[in-house]
This record gives C-alpha cells, structure tokens and sequence, in this order.
C-alpha cells in the first residue's frame, strides 16, 4: 500500500495504521523484511495492481530476505488491534481487511463487521477478501459494490 501511495504522489498525505493480533507478525512488518521467495510472488500482483516499476526496486535482497526502504515506513503505524474484541480507534478513509473474516462463525463475522462500519468514514472505500462479502450482514445496504471481483465497497450511508 506504501508503495503504490508512493507511486500516485499521495504518500506523504497519508497514514497508514498496520494492524494485527500478533506482535510478531507486526514485528516483522515493522522490521520491512520479509521471505525473498515471497516477495518475488507478490510482484505479479503489484503489477496486477497497477505497480509502475518493478516490486525488487522497493528493496534490497539480503540472504534469502527482501528488505524494504526505510522511507516506506515512515507514514505508517503498527499498533495491535483484535478485531474481535477491540473498538474502534480512528475513522477511515480506506480499510482493507483481508481474508479475516472466512475464519470467525457467524456472530463474530456480524460484530467484525459493525466495526469496519463504525470506522469507516462515510464515501470511505473497504476492500474485503475474495471469499468475503457484505451479504446478509446489518450493514450491507450502507454500501456500494464498486468492483465485484476484488471485492472494493464504499461505503455511503
């Protein structure tokens, strides 16, 4: 997200809150550095996304690690948050939540949900997984389907 930010010249107007559970997890992100063999299987999907350069020129290859640009990380926070248990914390403009919820049953789906609604900011864009929908939760009415195979909403009530 950093990246293409950066590539559209809207990265220093912005900040971005990393969240996670697990603080090893956001250790790792805050460390920039991530298995090589990965990182090379993400660069088709930054071009997919619409990447301008080539992923490998955001990083550094270092014994079997890519190791990202110090500069990526400057507007960005890593805080703890569970989604499960957590309030909201801040309203947003861009969520994206990815393949979290096909792992919580029903009523915890439902709260997750409540959540994004509660921190989104109204005309705010939310991006679900491709196996995760706002079908048959309380909010699904409060958004518009913007592109059906990635999953992207906004939200307008």
């Amino acid at each position: 997200m950093a990246i293409m930010l950066q590539e559209e010249g809207l990265y220093d107007r912005c900040l971005i809150y990393a969240t996670d559970m697990n603080e090893r997890v956001l250790g790792r992100a805050r460390e920039g550095c991530f298995p090589l063999d990965a990182t090379e299987r993400d660069a088709g999907n930054y071009l997919c996304a619409g990447g301008k350069k080539r992923l490998a020129d955001y990083y550094q290859s270092t014994g079997g690690s890519a190791i990202f640009r110090a500069s990526l990380k400057e507007n960005i926070l890593f805080c703890p948050h569970n989604l499960t248990m957590d309030r909201s914390f801040n309203e947003f403009n861009v969520i994206l939540c990815r393949n979290v919820l096909i792992y919580f049953k029903n009523t915890l789906q439902q709260r997750v949900h409540s959540l994004l609604y509660e921190s989104l900011a109204r005309f705010g864009i939310l991006g679900l997984g491709h196996k995760e929908s706002l079908q048959l939760t309380p909010h699904e009415s409060d958004y518009e389907l913007l592109e059906p195979e990635w999953k992207i909403y906004r939200r307008v009530r």
